[in-house]
């Protein structure tokens, strides 16, 4: 094999593999040596059973807490038929993944996929080695299999009485053949999966014995803090070592890349301490006169644009429009964003001639394998990832791993040396890949009677896509830029129908790099169109839930978790004052991630503009409901970074830097700020839906909406921090 990897062809055509696996064509044998070598015996891939009776269930997705590895350890554990208070799980590597023919799947964990997109698997894999281990006890009993049930871990022979268990029985099991036909249960019969279950990593991290990548320790292991060029594109003309080299601790200084200076130290604070002293000239290229306002200008001309890409239309809407006895216009804008994890991007590596391995947290222990061989000039297969729990993902983690590339190459400088890279709080938010920069501009066309006759949305702005993964872009559209503004599809769809519309996007790319950031576009779609409904009502003098119940008619799902919300809060009634403030309401929905969602929020604004948000309520409809409890938390916890990013978030570029560089300027919602959520869980079975992004969508719209029916000042553009909501 190649050691000059292409990370994009290793991933791509993992990809392809992983589609393949969805559907169902995934081995659920592969029984490796373990027995052999006198480890616990593994079942099948996915489920190894020691003799104490303890369940090690496999999770091949990332846990960042959102909580996947408990949601798929149920639905293993539901199939399987074990004792659910013996489970525990580990993770697969991909090293193990690549040399088993890919038997545990796709490992990226983003897009709300983690659990939708590898239930069917993960299920079959649970019920697969339940057939194994009623097989093995029906043939020492000689007994037919069907006259054999297993609850709990114990499999009984019917006819006799005769019990054994999975612990007696994981090693006979082991040596089976799999099934090829792996019947799943009916949801109707689920006894784990819908029940509102405890976290299986709870414990670990409210004890402190989970440990994160920043907490790894090896022996003989050495620490490294970076320095990147501060303006992207830029690259390093110079350094001067010697400057740093009798400080105390320092090890070695050397250059990463073209763009980067890393010191290696035996503590992270001394060599912290040290690349920060260190003389770097640095060649800022050419985005270093590049200012906001020029980002801004440009998206402000993209709204009117002739070319655009055309994302979802029907009917000639420049007609409509000109033939309308009434005309809305508006324009929006969301700014860049930064992820903002609380664990900075941090990896270990070890680098020989002949082997690499990287202990990292990551959202896809794939891609992280694919840039460690890219980096450290080594077939995949002499290389290792050791996935660790995640301080937090949101989409940094995933499709790039330049932190990876970062430990490996300064690692190689130091062979046999395993190498703790972490990156500062002042690195991490200055080289981030960014919520991208858009405008909007909506058009909407009325009749006499004030009912909608078109809508035109025009995007201006920065593709991900084009960023990351410029082949996925055809003619100029990047589809990822219309989430929830699409036509069917089952993915991300609008909720309303319009006798004409036009959705169509302007590229304008900026030098600061993209990334998926949790809720990913659909989270200014969302402020974009639930805050223009809510004009468009004020405008024709309709209630705003009256207007949304008339364009909805055709999209009963939209409007079930809508009127859900409406009606636990009481809408049409005042909401109650607090403290004698007068309180008001606003709603939004939306669907993202395969699921419906909708909010109501309940804010208060005084005299002086300051805001309260008391209240939020919010539905979502996930089709099946995993876990319950773990969705209330997915809910409250994208309402606390949405809102975070609705009332501070916003990256900013003076002289083509990231002006932000730590929490100071870039804040977070504190617990005094944030409000009372109250979740309204309600699946309705029949499609899978991902929890952990498409809430965030709503958390803005609704507090819009709101803080326009407490002032009637209509804000539309985000953060909230620069706007005046004095009366």
């Amino acid at each position: 094999m190649s050691t000059s990897l292409n990370r994009r062809e290793f991933i791509g055509s993992t990809l392809a593999t992983a589609t393949t696996a969805a559907a169902g064509s995934l081995v659920f044998g592969f029984a490796t040596s373990a027995t052999a070598q006198g480890m616990a015996p593994e079942v099948n891939a996915w489920v190894v059973v020691q003799p104490d009776e303890k369940v090690i269930i496999r999770i091949a997705r990332s846990e960042m807490g959102q909580g996947t590895l408990t949601g798929l350890a149920q639905m293993v554990a539901e199939e399987l038929e074990c004792d659910w208070a013996r489970v525990t799980t580990e993770y697969p590597t991909p090293g193990q993944n690549l040399a088993r023919k890919r038997v545990w799947g796709n490992y990226s964990t983003g897009g709300s996929r983690g659990i939708r997109e590898s239930q069917e698997y993960v299920r079959k894999g649970g019920a697969a080695a339940r057939m194994m281990l009623v097989q093995a006890a029906a043939d020492g009993w000689k007994v037919p299999a069907s006259e054999c049930s297993a609850v709990a871990g114990v499999i009984t022979h019917g006819a006799t009485g005769r019990r054994t268990t999975y612990g007696q029985m994981a090693s006979a099991a082991a040596r089976l053949q799999p099934p090829t036909e792996v019947p799943l249960k009916d949801p109707k019969d689920w006894k784990l999966v819908g029940k509102r279950m405890a976290r299986l990593d709870t414990v670990d991290k409210t004890t402190g014995k989970q440990v994160y990548g920043a907490d790894l320790q090896l022996p003989g292991m050495l620490n490294a803090s970076i320095r990147a060029c501060p303006v992207f594109g830029g690259t390093v003309r110079s350094f001067d070592a010697a400057k740093v080299a009798g400080m105390p601790g320092v090890k070695k200084v050397v250059k990463v890349g073209d763009n980067a200076v890393a010191v290696v130290a035996d503590t992270w604070w001394r060599a912290h301490q040290a690349v920060t002293a260190l003389p770097i000239d640095w060649d800022l290229g050419p985005n270093a006169g590049v200012q906001q306002a020029a980002f801004n200008a440009t998206l402000k001309g993209g709204l009117d644009a002739e070319q655009a890409a055309v994302g979802n239309s029907h009917g000639d809407v420049k007609q409509a429009l000109a033939g309308a006895a009434r005309k809305i216009e508006a324009v929006y804008a969301y700014p860049h964003q930064n992820h903002a994890t609380m664990e900075p991007m941090n990896a270990t590596a070890k680098w020989t001639a002949e082997r690499c391995e990287v202990w990292t947290p990551t959202q896809n222990g794939e891609a992280a394998l694919a840039a460690a061989a890219e980096a450290a000039g080594l077939p995949p297969a002499q290389c290792e990832v050791y996935k660790i729990h995640l301080g937090g993902g949101f989409g940094r983690r995933g499709a790039v791993h330049d932190w990876v590339r970062q430990a490996v190459a300064i690692a190689k400088q130091m062979p046999g040396t395993p190498i703790k890279l972490l990156w500062s709080r002042e690195e991490d938010m200055t080289h981030g890949l960014y919520h991208p920069i858009t405008q909007c501009k909506l058009t909407a066309g009325l009749d006499a009677q004030g009912n909608v006759t078109a809508l035109h949305m025009r995007i201006s702005g920065q593709s991900i896509l084009a960023g990351l993964f410029p082949q996925n872009v055809r003619d100029g559209k990047d589809p990822v830029v219309f989430q929830g503004l699409n036509n069917g599809g089952g993915e991300a769809m609008i909720g309303y129908s319009f006798p004409v519309l036009l959705v169509d996007h302007a590229m304008r790319n900026p030098h600061v790099p993209p990334g998926f950031w949790r809720g990913v576009n659909l989270n200014q779609n969302a402020v974009y169109l639930e805050c223009f409904i809510d004009e468009i009502a004020h405008a024709t003098r309709k209630d705003p839930l009256a207007l949304r119940r008339e364009l909805m008619k055709n999209h009963p799902k939209h409007l079930a978790v809508l009127n859900a919300v409406a009606q636990r809060v009481g809408w049409g009634q005042p909401a109650p004052d607090v403290n004698g403030q007068k309180v008001y309401r606003g709603l939004c929905q939306t669907h993202g991630f395969g699921s419906y969602v909708a909010a109501c929020a309940e804010v208060s604004v005084s005299a002086a503009g300051a805001l309260k948000i008391h209240r939020i309520v919010a539905a979502t409809d996930p089709g099946y409901a995993v876990n319950p409890q773990q969705i209330e938390a997915q809910v409250e916890g994208s309402f606390v970074y949405g809102l975070s990013a609705a009332l501070f978030g916003e990256c900013t570029v003076k002289d083509g830097a990231i002006e932000q560089k730590n929490f100071d300027t870039y804040p977070v919602m504190k617990m005094v700020d944030m409000p009372k959520v109250e979740t309204i869980v309600m699946g309705s079975g029949g499609f899978w839906g991902g929890v952990g992004e498409p809430t965030i969508a709503v958390a803005a719209p609704a507090v819009l909406n709101a803080i326009f029916a407490a002032t009637g000042k209509r804000i539309r553009e985000l953060p909230l921090k620069n706007q005046s909501l004095k009366a």
